[in-house]
């Protein structure tokens, strides 16, 4: 259960590192390449990164294009980038699969209290039903941009769709908003979810993270019987607004994601970490490591909670039994210049660092258009000034694998920025990612191989890429 199968291999097979078995592949993660006829069956749950199908946790699944959902949604052109969907169906190992069915659900839903952002850090926070949402670099935003929400945070009501954090609150890989006095399609005002606290039969109200419910007028969802409520509990709630009371119209009870003997794929942030029972929590899911798990970009010794995963494995009797878990943290950043663009192998050079593209690559623009992920790769163009976020890879002599890609409207700039890991160090120059910058008129001085820095340099006439001010780390 690799991810990125065949985009990722033919990548290897043009930098030499494979031989010519994969000469046959053809193409990259764009989408061709065989059917899902045979591989893993069950569910995949994560954040769309692309359509022309959907792309999720690498694989490009092809629907009858309708979405289940109690939230408005009903077509898969209503989707947008960074929701999280559950997909049923079967997948190969070569990034191609079959949807039985997508189903999509708010995380939350209502009127925004707070909200910030640094356009500097790409990390901010929003706040509504009395819940925290962190953001960052992945989180994909429409209808406003994140700036905009943090400038009037109060003139919003947004949706969000994410993963559940530590302390119940949550992390957005989707925020989409809309002026107060616009609601969101067939949908109640307000949709909460979390474990249920401080609850008062006789009263009809209880506690989700602090924030107050009443269910008097609420009916049960999904053959749910609100006589069953209890303390502990996780539940979705669905109403209005009463100043800070969420009067609840329907509440379900939050059902397991997958089925028994499912094969799964999801991902989210760690929470719940219990290194001596090898378990922790995944977007509200029991993962379960065993001496047969793997580890890829990542080992044991680096859980904890708070870090961005993927597991594969089998769900067993309400527990997910991981068989590989996958690190989806970023660790190296760029910004500069596109200079070239292999499009068959989807790898850029970008103010001299070569960046691979994956099919779990996120691809934005200024665009709020929802376009498929050919088109996300043909707006692409050399001369774009681009924000790149990912993982630094140390074979091949070095290169960025782009989690996020985002391009900038930066006309007129010339200085590139990285922040990575230090390769090589000489008397005039450092290497990161196979890129050589000399030292010119600054400082490198107190760097070491290995350290983490931040580098900002530009290209000189002659080609040579050199420091616009002195390293820091």
């Amino acid at each position: 259960m690799k991810r990125n199968g065949l985009s990722v291999a033919v990548k290897m097979v043009m930098m030499g590192t494979v031989a010519g078995s994969l000469i046959a592949c053809g193409g990259s993660g764009s989408g061709s390449g065989s059917s899902a006829s045979s591989g893993n069956d069950g569910r995949s749950v994560g954040a769309v990164t692309g359509f022309g199908s959907v792309y999720v946790n690498g694989t490009r699944f092809k629907t009858d294009g309708t979405v289940t959902s109690n939230d408005g949604l009903e077509r898969e052109d209503q989707l947008q980038k960074g929701m999280v969907v559950k997909v049923s169906g079967s997948w190969n190992g070569q990034g191609e699969g079959q949807a039985r069915e997508v189903s999509y659900d708010d995380t939350l839903r209502g009127p925004l209290t707070e909200a910030t952002w640094s356009s500097t850090d790409k990390t901010g926070s929003l706040t509504l039903l009395g819940q925290t949402v962190e953001l960052d670099a992945k989180t994909v935003f429409r209808g406003a941009t994140a700036a905009e929400l943090a400038g009037n945070p109060t003139n919003y009501r947004v949706r969000v769709s994410g993963w559940r954090t530590a302390d119940g609150q949550f992390r957005a890989s989707y925020v989409g908003a809309k002026v107060i006095g616009l609601e969101f399609d067939g949908t109640n005002e307000a949709e909460l979810e979390g474990i249920v606290a401080d609850l008062d039969a006789t009263a009809r109200t209880f506690t989700i993270a602090g924030y107050n419910v009443n269910y008097e007028l609420a009916s049960g969802d999904d053959d749910f019987d609100l006589a069953d409520l209890e303390n502990g509990m996780t539940v979705e709630i669905e109403g209005y607004l009463n100043g800070d009371l969420l009067m609840a119209k329907e509440i379900e009870q939050e059902d397991d994601l997958f089925e028994d003997d499912d094969d799964v794929e999801i991902s989210g942030d760690i929470f719940a970490f219990d290194e001596s029972a090898g378990t922790f929590m995944l977007n509200g899911v029991q993962v379960q490591l065993s001496d047969d798990t793997e580890f890829d970009d990542m080992d044991s010794s680096t859980l904890q909670d708070g870090t961005y995963v993927k597991v594969e494995g089998e769900f067993r009797n309400g527990v997910l039994i991981a068989e590989e878990i996958e690190g989806q943290e970023g660790d190296a950043e760029l910004s500069g210049k596109i200079q070239e663009f292999d499009r068959e192998n989807e790898i850029l050079t970008v103010s001299g660092v070569k960046v691979w593209l994956t099919d779990t690559t996120l691809i934005e623009t200024e665009s709020d258009e929802r376009r498929s992920r050919e088109d996300d790769l043909n707006a692409l163009q050399v001369g774009d000034y681009v924000e790149v976020e990912g993982r630094q890879r140390d074979t091949d002599g070095g290169y960025l694998e782009a989690f996020a890609i985002e391009r900038e409207d930066a006309e007129g700039e010339t200085v590139a920025e990285i922040e990575g890991r230090v390769d090589a160090m000489g008397e005039t120059s450092l290497t990161i990612m196979n890129l050589e910058i000399r030292f010119g008129a600054y400082s490198a001085a107190g760097v070491s191989v290995g350290d983490e820095v931040e580098v900002e340099y530009t290209q000189n006439t002659g080609g040579e890429f050199v420091l616009a001010s002195d390293v820091s780390n």
